[in-house]
């Protein structure tokens, strides 16, 4: 029986790392693959590659040029928030959100996939533990599939392409339990969104993972995703 393939949303952070790790767990020849739509941390498409290479998988970055985008993300003249409370996070919808991001990052993948005939896009959306973008909700994720269905060959061959997220309803603490049991390696992975040399350890990204790894009792062994005491768990 020919083995399953899937293309892997990998942005070299936490999430995807995982998300890659079990489909390779679960027997599909993997497909990573990445964006670089002008982000200020960069640093994370570095973390992808060896995060694939790990595997023995080959990473495909696409350039995206899109100059219209407003986000801090992509522009480097306006900060990058920080929680005052973690109540707040999720909440509302923070500076950081790059518009449609996934919308565009799935369409791309549909179209990889379809190509060379991957039965599944695994894509780390995860709408507990998140900064409360709508691309990372369920509801969405579904449509996205129902419109795949419909505007693609496979879809109207009856061999539509599945949207897996497995950490969609996840916690952040069940997500490194998960990837420690999957053996990510934690030290390769990269969550900051300031892109510096080391992780600034107070934006959204940083608190959480921080969260992720206290909750679950485990120690982060990249040691210096290291959180400011005013924002004690």
């Amino acid at each position: 029986m020919e083995n399953k393939k899937a293309v892997i949303l990998l942005s070299g952070g936490l999430d995807s790392s995982t998300i890659l790790y079990l489909a390779k767990s679960k027997g599909y020849l993997c497909f990573p693959l990445s964006f670089d739509y002008g982000q200020r941390h960069k640093k994370e498409l570095v973390c992808a590659r060896k995060i694939a290479e790990s595997l023995g998988l080959s990473l495909i970055v696409v350039k995206i040029n899109l100059p219209w985008l407003s986000s801090s993300l992509t522009d480097k003249k306006k900060p990058i928030p920080s929680p005052e409370k973690t109540e707040k996070i999720g909440e509302r919808i923070p500076s950081t959100y790059v518009s449609a991001r996934n919308l565009i990052f799935l369409s791309i993948a549909i179209s990889y996939a379809e190509e060379i005939g991957a039965n599944s896009i695994f894509i780390g959306a995860n709408a507990r533990d998140f900064s409360g973008y709508p691309d990372c909700r369920d509801d969405f994720l579904k449509s996205f599939f129902k419109t795949a269905s419909l505007g693609t060959k496979a879809g109207v061959s009856k061999k539509p392409i599945s949207i897996e997220r497995p950490l969609i309803d996840k916690t952040k603490k069940e997500i490194v339990l998960l990837a420690k049991g999957l053996g990510v390696p934690f030290e390769l992975t990269w969550s900051c969104y300031k892109g510096g040399r080391k992780p600034c350890g107070i934006c959204e990204s940083c608190f959480l993972r921080k969260k992720g790894f206290s909750n679950a009792g485990i120690i982060d062994s990249f040691k210096q995703q290291l959180i400011s005491p005013r924002f004690g768990l």
